[in-house]
Order: structure tokens, then sequence, then C-alpha cells
């Protein structure tokens, strides 16, 4: 008998390599795919923040001095200019959210509120930066009502705007001052 004859299949030093080697192989191929869906899905990561990063840079976080200005009121101003009455600003969302909420007294000038040229805004007075990105582009479609309270929330990057702070409400084309944070 020779000595082929004598060993088992599975302990042939022929049978043997073939299964390594597909073993291999098999085992580069589940690497090489991993390490491709980490690298797509990292680029992807990348690309997101990197756009994100420059619109918030750029778009929400802006000096008031750069056409956020409107005039200054009291509160029985901003309800003659703009038709609202400010009824609470406050940080929510774990800080990454400020809720405003306003009461509608004269429904026509209230439409004023989304008016493409003056939208709303909070101007942080301490630092005098501006936050107006609406969280998921909200803005009232249905009438006003008299009477009613509405809301708006504003995205808060960076938690700019903190409790206690003082802030400007700009609604239509008004602004109204020192506005305590709750």
């Amino acid at each position: 008998m020779s000595r082929s004859e004598t060993l088992p299949r599975a302990s042939r030093p022929s049978g043997g390599a073939p299964r390594l080697n597909r073993a291999l192989v098999r085992i580069g191929g589940i690497v090489s795919g991993v390490a491709l869906v980490v690298a797509v899905a990292a680029a992807v990561w990348f690309l997101e923040h990197r756009d994100r990063g420059a619109s918030a840079s750029s778009t929400t976080v802006r000096s008031s001095a750069i056409s956020w200005e409107r005039p200054a009121v009291d509160s029985d101003g901003l309800v003659q200019r703009s038709g609202v009455r400010v009824v609470q600003v406050a940080v929510t969302g774990g800080g990454g959210l400020i809720d405003l909420r306003f009461q509608v007294v004269d429904p026509d000038k209230a439409n004023a509120i989304h008016n493409a040229a003056t939208p709303p805004a909070i101007v942080d007075e301490r630092s005098g930066l501006v936050a107006h990105d609406l969280l998921m582009g909200h803005a009232h479609s249905a009438p006003f009502e008299a009477g009613v309270t509405y809301y708006l929330i504003f995205e808060n990057p960076g938690n700019l705007v903190h409790r206690a702070a003082k802030v400007s409400v700009l609604l239509g084309d008004a602004q109204i001052e020192h506005i305590k944070v709750s």
C-alpha cells in the first residue's frame, strides 16, 4: 500500500491546500467587502457633515449687523407693526432648540411673520449672533386666528442661546428687545 492510500482523504497533502486557499480567498473577500462598505459610509458621512458645517456657519449664525436689524419696539409696538405679542421664549431639546410662543392679535398683520424679506429670528444680545433656521423649515400655512397662541421652533446650533439670556425677537418688520429666555 502506498502512503497516500493509507492516509485519510482530509489528511492528504494535496487535499488540504485547495481548502486552505478557498478559506483564505473567502476571508479576503469578506474583509475587502467590509472595508469597501466602511469607506463608502465614511465618504457619505464626510460629505453630509461638510455641507452641514458650511451651511450652519454661513446661514444659521450671523452677526446681527448684517440685515437682521429691524426697528426696535416695545410690546405694544410689536402688536401695531406685526400683529403679534410674544408670550415666551424658551430653550428646549437639550439646548438645541429655541421655542418661541406668540399670540396673534391682528391676523392680517401677522401674515408678515413669514415674509421672505423679514424672516423670523432670535438674536442673542450678548454675542449678537442670529438663530433663524426653523426646525425642519416649519412655517404656518393656514390663516392665523386672533387670540390663538402659535409657536416657532428655531434650531439653536452650538447651544448659542441659553436659559436666562436676553434676546431680541424679530417678527415681521419689528423687533422686541431684552426678552428673558426661560
